[in-house]
This record gives C-alpha cells, sequence and structure tokens, in this order.
C-alpha cells in the first residue's frame, strides 16, 4: 500500500478544473474489481457453450469501470490482428437505454448497435426476401447479425443491462433473454451484460436459457468481513493519496462514516468525493475536510434504500446448506455422497415388487399369489 503522495507537482499547479477532471478518470484495480474482472476475462476466452454473460451489483459498486476495463484489455490483446484484418471490430460496448414508455424496444437498441459498429445506411437496411421493406425491427436484426458475423468483435459489452427487464409480463421476460440467447448463438459472439441486481429476474426462465448462461458478481464490501474492512480501507488510503490537492486529505481516520454513507461501494465512494473536491474547488480552498464530505453525502434513507437493494441481490446468489440439500434430495443424492437405495422402475417392476420383511410378525408369511380357489391354509 502507498504511503506517500506521488502526484506530478505540475498537476497542483494546474487550473481547478483540470484537476477535478483528472480525479474522475481516475480509478484503481481493487481486490474486488480484480477478482471480477478476471473471472470475466476467463469467460469470454473459453465461453465453453456459455455465450451470455450476467454481470452483476449493486447500483455503484464500480461495474462500468469493470466494462471500461474490459474492452481496453481486449482491444489490447487484438491489436497485433487487426494489423492486418483490417475490417474486424475488437469490442463493441453500448448501453440499454431505458425505455421512455416503460417497453423495452428491440428495434431502439439494434440501431444503437449497429452505430456502435460504425454501419452506414442505418434506415435503409431492408430483409432480402422484404425489398420494399425498410429499418423495421426484422430488417435492423438481420443487419446486425451480418454486422457481428463480418466485424467479428471478442464480445458485445452491454451497461445498464437491467433495462432490458422492461416488460409487462413474465411471459414477455422470457421472450427478451430469447432474444439475446439467438443473437449470440447466431453470430457465435459472447454478450457481456452490466447491471443491477434487476437482472437476477432473468435467471432460471428455462432450463435452456441457465445452461447458456452464467453470473459473475461484482459484490460491495462487507463490513462484517474483516478482509473486506481492510481493503476498503486501503481504497480509501489510495484515494486520499490521490486527491490533487496542495493539502493531503485525511480520510482513514473517518472510515465508518465513508463506508456508511457509500454501503461498501466504491463507485459511491468515488462519486462522492468528486462532488467535494468540485466544491472545494469552487470555494478556492486546497483542502478537503469531514464537513465538506458530510454536505455531499447521501442521506441515510438514501444509503437504506441502496443498501435494502444490495442485501436482497446478495440473498439471490447466496447458495445456503438448505439449497444444496434440497438439490441433492431431487438428484437422489445422500449428503454423505453415497446414491439412495429407492430405484424409480416401470410399472412392470411394480407387479414383482415385494414388499420388506422388516417388522413382520413371526410366523406370518410373506405376501405372494396363490392360485384362484386354493386358500393359503390348504397348500
Amino acid at each position: 500500500m502507498e504511503t506517500e503522495r506521488r502526484l506530478d507537482p505540475e498537476l497542483l499547479e494546474a487550473p481547478a478544473s483540470y484537476r477535478l477532471k483528472h480525479f474522475k478518470n481516475y480509478t484503481m484495480g481493487h481486490p474486488l474489481l480484480k477478482e471480477s474482472y478476471a473471472k470475466l476475462m476467463n469467460a469470454i476466452h473459453e465461453p465453453a457453450g456459455t455465450m451470455m454473460i450476467f454481470v452483476v451489483g449493486p447500483a455503484g459498486v464500480g461495474k462500468t469501470t469493470l466494462l471500461q476495463r474490459v474492452e481496453q484489455s481486449l482491444i489490447k490483446e487484438l491489436l497485433p490482428i487487426l494489423a492486418t484484418e483490417r475490417g474486424r471490430i475488437p469490442v463493441v460496448n453500448v448501453e440499454a437505454i431505458g425505455p421512455d414508455f416503460g417497453v423495452w424496444s428491440w428495434k431502439d437498441f439494434y440501431k444503437r448497435l449497429l452505430i456502435a459498429f460504425d454501419e452506414p445506411l442505418i434506415e435503409h437496411k431492408i430483409l432480402p426476401e422484404r425489398p420494399r421493406s425498410r429499418g423495421g425491427a426484422a430488417e435492423l436484426r438481420y443487419a446486425l447479425e451480418q454486422t457481428i458475423r463480418h466485424r467479428q468483435p471478442a464480445a458485445i459489452l452491454v451497461d445498464e443491462a437491467q433495462h432490458i427487464a422492461k416488460t409487462a409480463s413474465g411471459r414477455k421476460l422470457q421472450d427478451q433473454l430469447d432474444c439475446i440467447k439467438s443473437l449470440a448463438n447466431m453470430t457465435k459472439t459472447v454478450h457481456a451484460l452490466f447491471g443491477s441486481y434487476e437482472l437476477l429476474a432473468f435467471r432460471n426462465l428455462s432450463g435452456q436459457l441457465s445452461r447458456r448462461s452464467i453470473y459473475i458478481p461484482f459484490p460491495r464490501y462487507r463490513a462484517d468481513q474483516e478482509r473486506d474492512v481492510l481493503a476498503f480501507k486501503s481504497v480509501i488510503r489510495t484515494f486520499e493519496l490521490n486527491i490533487p490537492l496542495k493539502e493531503k486529505a485525511a480520510l482513514v481516520e473517518h472510515w465508518e462514516y465513508l463506508y456508511e454513507r457509500s454501503i461498501g461501494c466504491v463507485g459511491v465512494l468515488k462519486d462522492w468525493l468528486s462532488r467535494a473536491l468540485a466544491d472545494v474547488f469552487n470555494k478556492g480552498k486546497e483542502s478537503l475536510g469531514l464537513k465538506d464530505l458530510e454536505r455531499h453525502a447521501f442521506s441515510v434513507s438514501q444509503c437504506q434504500t441502496m443498501l435494502s437493494e444490495a442485501i436482497h441481490g446478495e440473498k439471490e446468489l447466496e447458495e445456503t446448506a438448505g439449497s444444496r440439500e434440497q438439490l441433492r434430495n431431487l438428484l437422489r443424492i445422500e449428503m454423505g455422497g453415497a446414491a439412495k437405495s429407492e430405484k424409480i422402475e416401470g410399472n412392470s417392476s411394480k407387479l414383482n415388487h415385494t414388499p420388506s420383511t422388516r417388522n413382520r410378525r413371526v410366523g406370518v408369511p410373506n405376501p405372494k399369489r396363490y392360485p384362484i380357489g386354493i386358500e393359503p391354509n390348504d397348500r
């Protein structure tokens, strides 16, 4: 962990607007970000039949920062290939815009993806079998499929993907995911969707969709985990050393308050510090103190709302011993590892089934079929 400031002296003498922009653009590779990044890059490089990746986490945890890092890495990896394959695009990044009237528009989404590909004449796309039809959802979908096949991106990254779940019914929800799945499968291109825990609504809609999807959690730091507390303090310390003020800010000593009003989300903390820093610059000050932080902190009620949503999502992702036991019972596997002795057989086996003799009185024979008209005592 850094112990001394290493800011460029020229930066500290730069105009306030430049210094604020510098801090807002600053990112760090903290432990939870690195962990989620490694899982996501591995899933993109080796999807193993899984063409949809869902990166889920609480609002403000840093999912957009993660997306940008993955985008930069994929571009860097494909640079040698791009030198010879000039028509290829390494990765496409698009934001799923929230619907204006409460219903998701695939036509608008296809347009935005085609724009991200720099595809020309978007409004004039036609289907081969319908030359008179132009610019509809089906035409744009067909054009998008051809574009993806031609441009061969390593992945399509969709930010704020929870907006895709804005539908009118449960059946529509499955249709939404089926649409993404078919696009990913037909183009053989991984689709990574980044969003809040609302994306968990897509889980378990069907066995086929479950098999084609993986979920990568990007969690917040937890105050009940010692490792998380140490990591969060390290994050605060790093911000403290990189705030471009002539007087170093003392943030670590207020770590509990910073955790309380950010609920352990680095993105929330970064935005909060940016607001406070902008206010400090507007006042012509060169120091950032607790009073400055308090003026720009989220209210208790806002934090409670964010925390409630985060806890709900964390519980949905949690795999408990009880849920695992239920799965193993359905599979007829004992928790100790041995298979259950009961066997499910066809109707023919039921005719020949002989009940267990345990708990039968001495002298009472096992039940069996006797010839018609002959009593058991006449044998």
